[in-house]
């Protein structure tokens, strides 16, 4: 337990760089969105393209991968529009229920990633850059069209199309795939190049997801916010870890899959609430509570998949 909590110690100690530096004078506040911009258009992409372009899966088990998460993912979808009709009789407003359907179904990858290197290096990146793969297009499939069917104004399959064809994290991880599946290697000096900048990619993403946190909003939380943490920490890895014991996963890919599932929700769909007219604050307040309380969850969740695992 101790060393699943010191593996996670320095994601943890980064995002905490990022609450302070946001908050001292020592960095110009208006310097934040646009280091989000290059994180989320360049260096993350970066990063996502080159770990699927090297990664080495023959030793992997990727039918059962695959079944595993994407029928987790399924799960959570399914349970997440079943809170709809009971937060409406409740007065929760559209807006809000997209704000927690987004936070309940979406993971942090930056976090994700940065752990399961510091767990299992190579292979560890590895499999969760292929988890990636596997389900950043759904979910991000399914949360934008709810986000525009909810919002009525919004209501058009090119909105929903735009968005799709546009998201620089599935265009990454399909140029990924498709070049390693076909062997073209990519010219020395621009893989180089493209090493340099995802090094960085983890680091700022960690001190960034620190920087978006709102903890003033978080001190009397409601509980529809509450209901949305749970969901994520908790529902979440062990629904996560139940469908991978039924796809037959053990070892470290089920510890990695439960790792995915145990990690707070996705900063940038702050972004996309904010333009899809979801409840923008709700959603950063939501994940500003998720990230805090994962502290204590994800060694709890690992601890508990690697009993599991070695059983």
């Amino acid at each position: 337990m101790i060393a699943i909590f010191e593996s996670s110690l320095p994601i943890f100690l980064l995002i905490v760089l990022g609450i302070v530096l946001k908050r001292t004078p020592l960095v110009d506040r208006g310097v934040w969105h646009g280091l989000e911009e290059i994180g989320y258009f360049v260096l993350f992409p970066c990063l996502l393209f080159l770990t699927l372009y090297r990664a080495d899966f023959s030793g992997m088990e990727l039918t059962k991968v695959a079944i595993g998460a994407l029928s987790c993912i399924t799960v959570m979808f399914v349970l997440a529009y079943a809170l709809w009709p009971a937060l409406r009789i409740r007065g929760v407003s559209s807006a809000k229920y997209t704000a927690i359907f987004q936070t309940t179904t979406r993971w942090n990858s930056f976090v994700a990633l940065a752990i399961s290197d510091k767990l299992f290096g190579q292979e560890g990146l590895a499999l969760t850059a292929l988890v990636m793969a596997l389900i950043i297009l759904p979910i991000n499939c399914v949360n934008v069209a709810t986000l525009v069917w909810f919002n009525a104004s919004n209501r058009n399959f090119a909105t929903f199309l735009r968005r799709l064809i546009t998201n620089p994290l599935i265009i990454a991880a399909l140029a990924g795939v498709t070049l390693q599946y076909i062997g073209l290697r990519i010219y020395g000096p621009v893989e180089k190049s493209l090493e340099m900048v995802s090094a960085s990619a983890l680091g700022m993403g960690l001190i960034l997801v620190g920087a978006a946190l709102r903890i003033r909003d978080t001190v009397r939380p409601r509980p529809m916010t509450l209901i949305a943490v749970a969901a994520k920490l908790l529902v979440y890895p062990l629904v996560m870890i139940a469908t991978c014991l039924a796809a037959g996963l053990r070892g470290n890919e089920l510890i990695l899959l439960a790792l995915i599932g145990s990690v707070p929700t996705a900063m940038n769909g702050y972004l996309l609430a904010k333009q899809m007219g979801s409840d923008a604050r709700l959603y950063a307040t939501i994940a500003t509570l998720q990230t805090v309380a994962s502290f204590l969850t994800i060694p709890l969740v690992l601890y508990l998949a690697t009993y599991i695992a070695s059983g």
